[in-house]
């Protein structure tokens, strides 16, 4: 009877365990978090880099989910394809200039992902991004930024570099006037251009974070905009 008793509790044991890990699994896909979430991302970020739009002098864009299309049906016609150039572009969700900016690890930061980004070399170098560096240290981000232009520096020369700041997101907050006065003087201090997108007024998606296509669209020809009245 004793020896019942425990092989019950033991089975009980066991079912609630598996209970829990399947709780947390399915939790863990519904919020898109963990290692599903990097994957998509990834996915989403190859999908990306091999669509390459225009013609012309070759444009390299390193940037986060604007750059990747996140919530397009079409990952082509995100922002860089307003661009003019030969366009590629090496976008993945949730990075930016700081090591830390990604629950998806240091590896896909700017700095990370730049070498292979210019591997095929570039005439001009477009980085956008820092909403996903709101939360991140002033270190941190002048960290991640110094390294991002020292390997630059190494793979592509003298190309010019145009640093895309940050557009006032509603679901970033105040959070981007600080890295956007960030990002400005160390695009000065490392002789880039700065782009300024905070006082753009765009139509954002539901979860007021990404661009509606009408949105990219405006966000492109702004930007495209400034490369040519800079002359790079």
């Amino acid at each position: 009877m004793l020896l019942a008793r425990r092989r019950s509790l033991l089975l009980a044991v066991v079912v609630l365990l598996v209970v829990g890990v399947l709780v947390v699994q399915l939790a863990d896909r519904a919020r898109g978090t963990g290692g599903t979430r990097c994957e998509r991302f990834a996915a989403g970020s190859a999908e990306r880099a091999a669509i390459v739009t225009g013609e012309g002098r070759d444009v390299v864009v390193i940037g986060d989910s604007w750059a990747a299309g996140l919530g397009l049906d079409e990952v082509g016609t995100s922002w860089p394809s307003r661009l003019a150039g030969r366009v590629r572009v090496a976008g993945f969700s949730g990075s930016g200039f700081s090591a830390g900016a990604s629950g998806c690890g240091p590896a896909v930061s700017f700095a990370a992902r730049a070498a292979d980004a210019v591997r095929g070399g570039a005439d001009l170098v477009v980085v956008e991004g820092g909403l996903n560096d709101v939360d991140q240290s002033t270190a941190a981000v002048r960290a991640g930024f110094a390294r991002l232009m020292t390997g630059l520096e190494r793979r592509v020369g003298d190309a010019p570099v145009v640093v895309v700041g940050p557009a006032s997101a509603p679901a970033r907050g105040d959070g981007v006037v600080r890295i956007d006065r960030l990002l400005a003087r160390l695009a000065e201090r490392h002789a880039a251009t700065y782009v300024p997108t905070s006082g753009l007024d765009l139509p954002y998606l539901d979860d007021r974070l990404h661009l509606t296509v009408d949105g990219h669209r405006a966000f492109g020809d702004a930007v495209a905009d400034a490369i040519a009245a800079a002359g790079v």
